[in-house]
């Protein structure tokens, strides 16, 4: 198979492309260049970062190739599981097992002549900085909230104010059943992903009650084997929802709880949605956030049109709707903002109800928070020996430890950055 642009670009290719490029319209960004130069840029020096190549990265992937951009990287950690056929169209029966970027890079080059994907089996956080600094832009078609916001944190740690090129336009795309969003996030200038937590749905939480005592759903067993049974025969080995031992261990534990009260339904897909939180996809749903993220990446791309500002939602559970609207930043954004993040509590309160607050508290979302101040080290969630030490602490009530208005620092291990936060006392 021919690799080059010249051999592999038939006549016509591009022709309905180029009705864009070749000159300007009533929407074109002052910037817009019309012509070779442009085209050229998309072709030939425009490169981009995919990450996740599942439901939406299938279809993005698919989308970038045929709209000229040639230079494309992907990043996945995922393997082909058989219950991604049915929307993934990518991948096939003989692919079940494989890394899921290797076979969609693959796929995309051997059905789109002279693109060139470049694939990573790997967690996004194995890159460093100058990797992500080599792109133009990013696109996220992700299905994990952590991800989402190490992404983006990472990206807004990027930006050096004397240096424009290290500002990477982010695009990210979400679905959710019959619900979708798309956005565009121009780092540390609009409303970053952090900025919209709080308009996030909560995860379903099960009362341990009742999956401990009297559990009436498939859902409530397999909560019971990893809430509860995974930690007491286990011990301290972390579950690792990505692997399959690890499910299947589950599975068994949950089936035999159900079968105990006369349950019916626990499948190994349901035991991983309910593990991972995930929410059935849809392939529609998909293809259409999809489009709308390879749209304004081409926007972006080539200046020949207003992108979003900033914020695109699908509504699609009765009838078709469709929004667009401005989300606009946070000052006290723990990424993007400039400020510490004003939290008003009891003076009764202890440490560890602080924690419990922080993790509960939509707009932080922050799974086992680690605690300290500019002098003393209030609770560390590791490693052991320091876990050990500051766990005396969790008793004590935070007045006796931080005055009013003083500032706490908030880590986790999930998250590259700190988070501020203020403390008053009520």
């Amino acid at each position: 198979m021919a690799t080059s642009s010249q051999t592999s670009d038939w006549q016509g290719r591009y022709f309905h492309i180029d009705q864009i490029l070749d000159r300007p319209g009533p929407r074109t960004d002052p910037a817009f260049l019309a012509g070779d130069g442009v085209k050229d840029f998309l072709r030939n020096q425009a490169k981009i970062l995919v990450i996740g190549a599942g439901g939406l990265g299938c279809e993005i992937l698919a989308n970038l190739a045929l709209t000229g951009f040639k230079d494309i990287h992907v990043i996945d950690m995922d393997t082909i599981d058989i219950s991604n056929l049915n929307r993934q169209f990518l991948f096939r029966p003989k692919d079940v097992g494989k890394p899921k970027a290797t076979v969609a890079a693959e796929f995309i080059m051997k059905r789109v002549p002279g693109v060139k994907v470049t694939p990573y089996f790997g967690k996004i956080q194995d890159k460093d900085d100058d990797y992500y600094l080599q792109f133009n832009l990013v696109i996220c078609g992700l299905d994990s909230v952590e991800a989402r916001r190490w992404m983006n944190a990472t990206l807004v740690n990027l930006v050096d104010p004397e240096n424009p090129e290290s500002l990477k336009p982010l695009i990210d795309g979400g679905t959710e059943g019959f619900k979708g969003q798309a956005r565009v996030i121009l780092p540390t200038i609009t409303s970053c992903y952090e900025c919209s937590l709080d308009m996030l749905n909560k995860p379903t939480a099960f009362p341990i009650c009742t999956i401990a005592n009297t559990p009436r759903l498939p859902e409530h067993c397999i909560e019971w084997a990893s809430v509860l049974e995974w930690p007491r025969v286990q011990g301290d080995k972390k579950l690792d929802t990505d692997d399959p031992e690890h499910i299947g261990w589950l599975l068994k534990v949950a089936s035999a709880r159900a079968k105990e009260f006369n349950i019916e339904g626990v499948t190994w897909s349901l035991t991983q949605g309910v593990v991972k939180n995930i929410i059935p996809a849809i392939a529609s749903t998909n293809a259409i956030i999809s489009a709308a993220c390879c749209n304004e990446a081409f926007k972006i791309a080539t200046s020949s049109a207003a992108y979003l500002n900033n914020y695109f939602m699908l509504i699609g559970t009765d009838g078709v709707y469709s929004y667009t609207f401005e989300h606009e930043k946070r000052d006290d954004c723990p990424v993007c903002g400039g400020e510490s993040l004003e939290l008003s509590i009891s003076s009764d309160f202890t440490v560890e109800q602080l924690i419990e607050l922080l993790v509960e508290k939509q707009d932080i979302q922050i799974k086992k928070p680690s605690l300290s101040t500019p002098t003393a080290q209030i609770y560390l969630q590791a490693p052991p020996q320091l876990e050990e030490a500051t766990r005396p602490n969790l008793a004590k009530k935070v007045s006796d430890i931080v005055q009013t208005g003083g500032e706490v620092t908030v880590t986790a291990s999930t998250l590259p950055f700190n988070l501020s936060l203020r403390i008053n006392y009520t």
